[in-house]
């Protein structure tokens, strides 16, 4: 393993970090976030147009860059760094490898282009809370019960006479749900004796849909509830017919658990960037700040803290480029990088002193985004169990003999 970043990801990087430098300060991101799309359309069209940022991990012959995954983690981690509001990770960290490897040719030809393009966005609805179990982060997706096991609740979707189907029921949080134009829902079909999971795809004019955004804890990461009232909607991929139906069901949960592990990979990068910029903001800051005649920062009790965290971060970094390399091991790198984030952005908030604990205060930002993550892909706890229950350290002899 080769572990060195090439001379085009680090080129990368740098005109990345270069251009949210001017583009995606605090106050830039508080005023993006408060406009109705929830991010700069602008500067998402710039990221679109000059880095192909949507289409990184997209194939060239679907107008894509064609890197892999991590390269997509590479760029997420200098998004995180800038907390910046976009599209990006419900269009290319969820969406789009969902569409790659359910889609039929002619989906495929039809959606990756723009969606590479940034001109289309896209957003997973998965019902209820149940963002991390669909993608099997926290806990195993089969046999999708989270979708609403085929009873009340959920979505449901019903065949209709002239071949397509119609989508019923609601979503109540999905990423950038109100600003997408093209929407996966995760529904439910064949009821409760003969249920399964299948993925639907509906445009953001279909009749019936209602989408409405939603007040959040962190602002970065804007939700909306998504309603869909006998909604028209097209199947992603092909219908097989009843005889196949439980192969289709596995198709699409064994997809959602893949984009799991990549995203998890993608996720760490982004809060490792995000724990790394809040540490170097508050070294900066204790640098300055002085108290009975000498800065803050020169104080040994100081020194210490910023040292466990510095630690806490460089830990989870390495983790988080690990994973980027073997995706298998992003649940674990999200959890650490996930407390990462969580202890740094709380010790910047300490460190920061009466300020610090001001609503208003920038280090709020990145704690708001801890806690969302952490309620959105984790909790932390979950994803160590889940990983370590997937590694079999909790399983005795006998059933290892047994398997």
């Amino acid at each position: 393993m080769d572990a060195a970043f090439t001379a085009e990801q680090d080129e990368m990087r740098r005109t990345l970090r270069e251009i949210l430098g001017k583009r995606c300060g605090p106050d830039e991101v508080k005023a993006a976030v408060r406009t109705a799309a929830g991010h700069d359309r602008e500067l998402w069209r710039q990221l679109s147009a000059q880095l192909g940022l949507p289409g990184i991990a997209v194939a060239e012959e679907y107008g894509g860059v064609g890197c892999t995954p991590a390269d997509l983690a590479l760029a997420c981690e200098e998004t995180g760094r800038a907390l910046l509001p976009s599209p990006l990770l419900a269009t290319a960290v969820l969406a789009v490898p969902l569409i790659t490897a359910l889609g039929t040719a002619a989906q495929r030809s039809a959606l990756l282009p723009p969606l590479a393009a940034g001109g289309l966005t896209a957003a997973l609805a998965v019902p209820g809370p149940a963002l991390s179990t669909a993608l099997a982060l926290t806990g195993e997706n089969a046999p999708g019960e989270w979708a609403g096991g085929g009873r009340a609740g959920g979505v449901q979707a019903k065949a209709g006479e002239d071949g397509g189907w119609r989508l019923y029921g609601e979503v109540a949080q999905v990423l950038d749900g109100h600003s997408a134009s093209l929407l996966l829902v995760a529904a439910h079909t064949g009821g409760f004796a003969r249920s399964r999971t299948l993925l639907f795809l509906v445009r953001e004019d279909a009749p019936g849909l209602v989408r409405s955004r939603q007040a959040t804890l962190d602002e970065t990461r804007p939700q909306a509830r998504v309603q869909l009232r006998d909604t028209p909607a097209e199947l992603l991929g092909a219908d097989t017919g009843q005889a196949t139906e439980d192969a289709t069901d596995d198709a699409v949960l064994g997809a959602l658990a893949a984009t799991g592990r990549t995203a998890a990979a993608v996720l760490a990068a982004e809060a490792v960037g995000a724990a790394g910029q809040a540490l170097a903001r508050t070294v900066e800051y204790v640098r300055q700040r002085e108290q009975f005649g000498r800065p803050v920062g020169s104080f040994q009790a100081v020194k210490h803290r910023l040292a466990d965290l510095y630690v806490h971060v460089q830990a989870a970094r390495s983790a988080a480029y690990y994973a980027a390399w073997d995706p298998g091991q992003g649940g674990l790198a999200l959890a650490q990088a996930l407390e990462a984030l969580r202890v740094t952005a709380g010790e910047a908030i300490q460190l920061h002193g009466g300020i610090g604990f001001t609503w208003e205060h920038d280090a709020h930002l990145y704690f708001k985004r801890a806690a969302a993550d952490e309620l959105l892909f984790g909790p932390v706890h979950r994803l160590r169990a889940h990983a370590a229950h997937r590694a079999g350290l909790f399983t005795t002899p006998q059933e290892k003999v047994a398997v």
